[in-house]
């Protein structure tokens, strides 16, 4: 099986987070550059409490707590996660805005449309694995799809990029001016779209990639930013050899926004910003 193709198991009514706490407590890690050994230095508990806390074998709330301080996370909102106290708040339906889950590999990642109710005029952000959804969703909805927005050029986010243009030509597609191997229309943060009675604002949330987007748009009952793999819900993209600059990008252009905006992310649910200041560990600034 190709990685575009789907697999038999069904995708969740509900999306589960995309990390748990051990991801969370590892991407921390691996940013800071700190071994076991120095997070056992660092906290006074011993090597074999951190292994073991790293291995979910351990999640006692003053072991995590000591961990979350070493790894510059909010401790409350880690030991949340290790309990399983929080997901995001059930969101009401937004007319004009679809979110459309597909597998890749066994994986799961998000696609986005989003159109102006009175003209139909619409915008597409990301692919996913396989657009078949949002080609049909378009189609019955008698949608105009006038543009297509890449987040970030990892191949789970525009696997089927080229059959979405085809099926659509007059579409012009869009993506950063940093890392463009597409060739795409270049964007740069600042930049400015329509679509209908919609307005696309450009972020510039790089990190996870050299030359990741988000896009913040206007005109719907709610602001929203679509953001790729920049921020999930209690989490945000590995970025390992850009740690701080992803979560910085983060905290200064995502999270800034208005504590409404719906948050539509690469993968797992959608949140709000009020929920990730709130509840997101990465962001102890926000709490």
């Amino acid at each position: 099986m190709s990685m575009t193709e789907s697999i038999s198991e069904t995708i969740p009514a509900i999306l589960p987070l995309e990390d748990g706490f051990m991801d969370v407590m590892g991407k921390a890690r691996k940013g800071l550059k700190l071994t076991l050994e120095d997070l056992a230095e660092r906290t006074g508990l011993s090597l074999s409490q951190v292994e073991a806390a790293f291995q979910g074998t351990i999640n006692s709330e003053t072991t995590l707590l000591q961990l979350a301080f070493a790894l510059n996370l909010h401790g409350p909102s880690l030991v949340a996660m290790a309990k399983n106290e929080w997901q995001p708040k059930p969101l009401p339906k937004i007319p004009g805005l679809q979110q459309f889950t597909t597998w890749y590999g066994d994986m799961t990642v998000n696609a986005y449309l989003l159109w102006d109710t009175a003209t139909q005029a619409a915008a597409s952000f990301d692919t996913g694995a396989n657009c078949q959804a949002m080609l049909d969703f378009i189609e019955r909805n008698g949608l105009s799809l006038k543009k297509i927005f890449i987040t970030h050029t990892h191949m789970d986010h525009l696997a089927d990029l080229e059959r979405l243009s085809r099926e659509h030509p007059t579409a012009l597609c869009y993506g950063s001016a940093v890392d463009n191997p597409l060739g795409l229309k270049p964007l740069i943060e600042g930049d400015g779209l329509i679509v209908g009675s919609l307005s696309i604002r450009v972020l510039g949330t790089s990190g996870h990639t050299p030359g990741g987007l988000s896009y913040f748009v206007q005109g719907l009952s709610q602001p929203i930013v679509v953001v790729g793999d920049a921020l999930f819900a209690s989490s945000m993209g590995g970025a390992p050899y850009a740690y701080q600059e992803a979560r910085l990008n983060n905290l200064n252009k995502l999270l800034s926004l208005p504590e409404q905006t719906l948050i539509c992310p690469g993968h797992g649910p959608m949140t709000t910003v009020g929920e990730e200041q709130a509840h997101n560990p990465f962001f102890p600034e926000t709490k």
